[in-house]
């Protein structure tokens, strides 16, 4: 339920409406604009009071039911888009960021050199994997600790917040020790004690949608995380699991669309693990943009052909060059400006 105050509502009023809503059994949270006041009502209405009788308090103007399974992700909820600051650097609005990097960091040189390239072709945070969720269990894990120790080398050197993932709870409070933002990764979209434990960090997360998951899904799964009191998420669309075998994935630019259509949460895209093809990311990075998208993870290695993971899909840095190139016009056409 959204409750909506009439204009002029103090404190006082606010607060009586409140209470109404706890005494009912629900959660409120209040979001106050510029000329009005809203409630979001949290509860299971199956359960609970549908407050629809709430209208009769005299500084409620309407009380009105939000009918999808997820509430604070919604439009409803918060119409004006959110806006999150990633170690000063604003995600979302009118600024559109790049994300990029190696999947996997390797080398303390492969590091630096990637993260230096990066920036001086105009991306605006680093990602590199230190844990890696790989389908063999013989392909390369990642460093761990070692490689988050890079990971703020590299960030100490160039000025880059740190992205990157992690994988289950127990490595939550010491990837958030290196971090900025926290990745959650297809794999672990609906791990639900992960996505509790990296809310409680309150650090920005980013939330790709899991290899088959319906658009609902991944929304929900963004719902858990504002549902334990961290609305700061990024939402990444990274291609799903079609009967097409031309590229890795199937990258749903429609999802894009919907995404920004039904949440206020920003929406990033990564063509580079729906392509699993290098010569694909360029194209597929240029449509995400026109779809709409706030932002793109990239992958980029000095030498992709050396590289310990996901070679074949990962630029090198002067085909990166050439992507930030070609995205910049249609940055521009859609409204926005290359973050800094």
């Amino acid at each position: 339920m959204i409750i909506v105050l009439k204009i002029g509502s103090n404190e006082q009023d606010i607060q009586q409406v409140t209470d109404a809503v706890k005494q009912f059994g629900y959660e409120a949270k209040i979001i106050r604009g510029v000329e009005r006041t809203v409630i979001a009502c949290v509860g299971d209405e199956r359960n609970h009071h549908t407050l629809e009788s709430l209208i009769v308090l005299p500084q409620v103007e309407s009380v009105t039911p939000i009918q999808k399974k997820y509430k604070l992700v919604s439009r409803e909820y918060r119409a004006q888009d959110t806006v999150l600051d990633v170690a000063g650097r604003k995600i979302g609005g009118d600024t559109f960021h790049v994300v990029a990097g190696p999947c996997s960091v390797e080398t303390t040189q492969q590091t630096l050199e990637t993260a230096q390239a990066v920036k001086s072709s105009g991306a605006t945070l680093f990602r590199g994997g230190a844990f890696k969720p790989r389908t063999s269990p013989y392909d390369f894990q990642g460093l761990g600790q070692p490689g988050l120790e890079m990971l703020k080398e590299a960030r100490d050197a160039t000025g880059l917040p740190i992205v990157t993932e992690v994988m289950a709870p127990h490595d939550v409070e010491l990837v958030a020790r290196y971090a900025d933002v926290l990745q959650i990764g297809a794999r672990n979209a609906q791990n639900i004690p992960l996505l509790a434990a990296a809310a409680a960090t309150g650090k920005p997360i980013l939330l790709k949608r899991g290899l088959s998951g319906l658009i609902d899904e991944w929304l929900l799964a963004a719902e858990y995380i504002c549902v334990h009191g961290n609305s700061q998420v990024i939402l990444c669309e990274r291609g799903i699991r079609t009967f097409e075998h031309a590229c890795r994935n199937t990258l749903d630019i429609s999802a894009v669309a919907v995404a920004k259509k039904e949440t206020h949460l920003p929406v990033f895209v990564d063509p580079s693990h729906a392509a699993g093809r290098h010569d694909m990311v360029i194209p597929l990075a240029r449509a995400a943009v026109a779809a709409g998208a706030d932002g793109l993870l990239i992958e980029v290695h000095p030498n992709p052909a050396m590289a310990l993971s996901d070679g074949g899909q990962q630029l090198k840095p002067q085909q990166f060059a050439q992507l930030m190139a070609e995205i910049r016009p249609i940055v521009e056409v859609m409204g926005r400006r290359l973050g800094a």
